[in-house]
């Protein structure tokens, strides 16, 4: 007798409406998703093309009932040339070493973390975790996952970047660095990292999440272009002048 395996049901879930993080006076509700090894990676990779974020063992993407601000967005890598504040940026910065390390969290990963938090983000959810829930973001991932940890010639850890490898790019899923170090642009410099080894790699994109045209926090991401954004017609070029959809337009 021939015995043929059961694939499983993939389920998704809305989760409860909250406050929105970067639009005052407006609620979030998300779309998730478990990442279950075997399949794990090649399910992510299916979703992100599909505008879906990791975070933990989890895909989301927003279902903000009259709100589609959030666009995800990707950089095209081949095509993607440094502006000329970018270029210093990348120039001031070469003194840093970046090296991809397991994801594994450690106890001087977590003070920079802390640090930047404490000074970025005063209040937020994220200011309050402690390393156990750090450890929890940067272990729990069931898909080919690094970070990037870029130190000084002495070996000081300034900036680290969690980091999805995925079959048509690195997708940046959450970066922290030195406070202190505000000349350097090290969030713009990761960014340019990540396109640099993506093209050595021959990976044609790098995954940013997503852009919101209103939030301070989230705008900045229109600066890497050629920069796609996922729309009801698929994947297109966007720029400043791009307004998201209305829910009527989908």
């Amino acid at each position: 007798m021939d015995h043929q395996s059961v694939k499983r049901p993939q389920f998704f879930f809305t989760t409860a409406p909250m406050p929105c993080p970067y639009l005052p006076g407006r609620m979030e509700r998300k779309i998730v998703t478990e990442l279950t090894p075997p399949g794990a990676d090649a399910l992510h990779d299916v979703l992100s093309r599909a505008g879906f974020r990791r975070s933990h063992s989890i895909a989301y993407a927003p279902a903000c009932s009259g709100c589609n601000a959030c666009v995800p967005v990707r950089i095209v890598t081949a095509e993607f040339s440094q502006s000329r504040t970018q270029r210093k940026v990348w120039a001031a910065n070469q003194d840093l070493h970046a090296t991809p390390v397991p994801a594994r969290a450690t106890a001087e990963q977590y003070a920079l973390f802390s640090r930047y938090q404490a000074e970025r983000h005063t209040g937020s959810d994220m200011a309050l975790m402690g390393f156990y829930d750090y450890r929890s973001m940067v272990d729990e991932s069931p898909i080919d996952t690094c970070l990037l940890e870029f130190r000084d010639g002495d070996g000081e850890l300034k900036a680290v970047c969690l980091t999805d490898r995925m079959t048509d790019g690195l997708s940046a899923v959450y970066s922290f660095f030195d406070p202190r170090l505000t000349d350097r642009s090290l969030g713009t410099h990761m960014v340019l990292w990540l396109v640099a080894e993506a093209r050595r790699l021959g990976l044609p994109y790098v995954y940013l999440g997503y852009w919101i045209r209103d939030s301070r926090k989230m705008a900045y991401k229109i600066r890497f272009r050629p920069l796609e954004g996922f729309t009801s017609q698929g994947w297109r070029r966007i720029d400043e002048t791009f307004v998201p959809e209305t829910p009527a337009d989908r």
